[in-house]
């Protein structure tokens, strides 16, 4: 039995070089873990290349021996500009991702994107056919494949398939706003076990299940996997936290040359606790409510001044779309207002990077941070907490953290949990996240150091694949078996004026 990951991009960067194509391995813990499990097995990644419109023969032979190297294939789906935009840009990034996040208001339910989605499915659909046989196991990544078992079945395909949704999955109120809610639903029922990053996604997929499709079954089983029957077929349905590779993330910040970046930040910033905020630009994740909550920290509590700065790192994304230009410009407004306010000769309150991090200038900002600052508005895992904590050697740093971030499902018992959108909630925490000494922070970072450890990116394929019912030698051994995680009532830890929160924690 082979393995086929199937996701929008292949693992490689693409570029044009003079007259020639270049192939770059692309990076990430996801990438490291599902090419380890393909090179094991034996299997085919297939995805679109990141070019269109170009000349299929010229970049098939560079990927074709990339594959030869990585001991797996590689199988491209080629789409053109018009398919590239309504499927990617349209259809799963401005009706799909905004509402899986809550934020309907930003969808835009242009009937034509769910058109070329459908076409896009098709077209993934008949790559996966090409290279699939009847024992094949097919794993098929994120929103914007959710169709993909439905064609495939539609093609006669008999192989296992699984389908794992990286992003949030929302509340039936918000599900039953999309137009095609049934058609989506129909079309996760094909897939043989269909995996979601927290209990709470889980739970909201198995609600809109109940209000859309009152006569299919679902039924609750040991190990948080419910069992979804349907017109003969039963998928399974549970709760899978995905993580990082904590040991090279550890590993690689421990080095020297990262150590002695993170000295010379020291030197740069001397005298004041480092409050890091690292985010992607994206309207959920929440920045301009940070900023103005940093801001009413500055302003209610005066110890903070020329004790504290905010390191606030926006990686550029998605620069041509309008509302992530007018977020841009919305975070550089008020960054300019707080520091405009509050700078003082010789300190500055927050420093604004807007660009891609090298490596190991990424490393430093982890391990350097006195304080995470992580408040997405919603985020299915949000990798950044768990990076920050693997990052964390010397055990000194305090993880701020939404509360409405998948994160809080493992790190929600050690971590300061707060809402994103109560100003007062965060300025408070904040103030709290400084005023820890470092023996009172050491043993909640080392407990969630602990957690990330053991339940890291290998950790997440191994349970997946078992929970799929394939035997799990390919990838590094768990440390601990799975186990249902319980929902639970967490409070934030002791601070005066702090409310009680709520996570789900294991």
């Amino acid at each position: 039995m082979r393995i086929l990951v199937v996701s929008n991009r292949l693992p490689v960067v693409v570029e044009r070089r003079g007259e020639e194509w270049c192939l770059q391995p692309g990076s990430g813990g996801l990438v490291t873990a599902l090419s380890a499990a393909l090179r094991r097995r034996g299997g085919t990644w297939i995805g679109w290349p990141g070019i269109v419109d170009a000349d299929v023969t010229e970049v098939a032979r560079p990927l074709a021996t990339f594959g030869r190297d990585a001991a797996y294939d590689l199988e491209p789906v080629w789409l053109t500009a018009e398919e590239h935009h309504g499927f990617y840009h349209g259809f799963s990034n401005e009706i799909i991702w905004p509402l899986f996040h809550d934020l309907q208001s930003l969808c835009n339910f242009d009937p034509n994107y769910w058109r070329v989605y459908g076409a896009v499915q098709e077209r993934f659909a008949d790559a996966v056919v090409r290279r699939a046989g009847p024992a094949d196991f097919i794993w098929a990544q994120d929103y914007h494949l959710m169709g993909l078992g439905y064609q495939l079945r539609q093609r006669g395909c008999t192989s296992r398939i699984a389908f794992f949704l990286h992003t949030p999955f929302p509340p039936p109120d918000i599900f039953c706003k999309l137009p095609w809610r049934a058609d989506v639903l129909e079309s996760l029922f094909t897939y043989d076990l269909i995996g979601f990053q927290t209990p709470r996604d889980r739970d909201n997929f198995a609600d809109c299940v109940r209000r859309l499709k009152p006569k299919v079954r679902l039924q609750r089983g040991r190990g948080g996997l419910h069992t979804l029957r349907h017109e003969g077929r039963s998928a399974l349905v549970g709760a899978f936290p995905i993580g990082i590779d904590y040991a090279e993330f550890g590993g690689a910040a421990a080095s020297e040359r990262v150590s002695q970046r993170v000295h010379e930040l020291r030197e740069e910033m001397p005298n004041t606790q480092i409050i890091l905020g690292l985010d992607r630009l994206d309207y959920t994740k929440g920045i301009p409510y940070r900023l103005k909550a940093f801001r009413l920290a500055l302003e209610r509590y005066p110890e903070l001044h020329r004790n504290v700065t905010l390191l606030q790192v926006v990686i550029p994304s998605r620069e041509a779309v309008p509302e992530y230009q007018e977020l841009k410009a919305e975070i550089e407004r008020l960054v300019s207002q707080v520091n405009g306010e509050f700078t003082q000769p010789g300190w500055v309150p927050i420093h604004h990077v807007f660009r891609s991090l090298e490596r190991e200038e990424l490393l430093a900002f982890y391990r350097v941070a006195d304080v995470a600052l992580i408040t997405p508005l919603k985020d299915g895992m949000n990798l950044v907490a768990k990076e920050y904590c693997a990052c964390q050697i010397d055990g000194n740093g305090v993880l701020i953290l939404s509360e409405f971030a998948g994160a809080a499902v493992q790190l929600g018992r050690d971590a300061l949990l707060v809402n994103p959108y109560d100003s007062d909630h965060v300025a408070e925490a904040i103030r709290a996240a400084v005023s820890k000494r470092h023996h009172a922070r050491r043993p909640a970072m080392r407990r969630m150091r602990r957690a990330v450890e053991r339940q890291d990116v290998y950790w997440w394929t191994e349970q997946f694949l078992r929970a799929s019912g394939i035997d799990t030698d390919i990838v590094k051994e768990a440390e601990q078996p799975a186990a249902e995680v319980p929902e639970m009532q967490v409070p934030l830890p002791p601070a005066s004026d702090v409310r009680a929160t709520w996570a789900w924690t294991s």
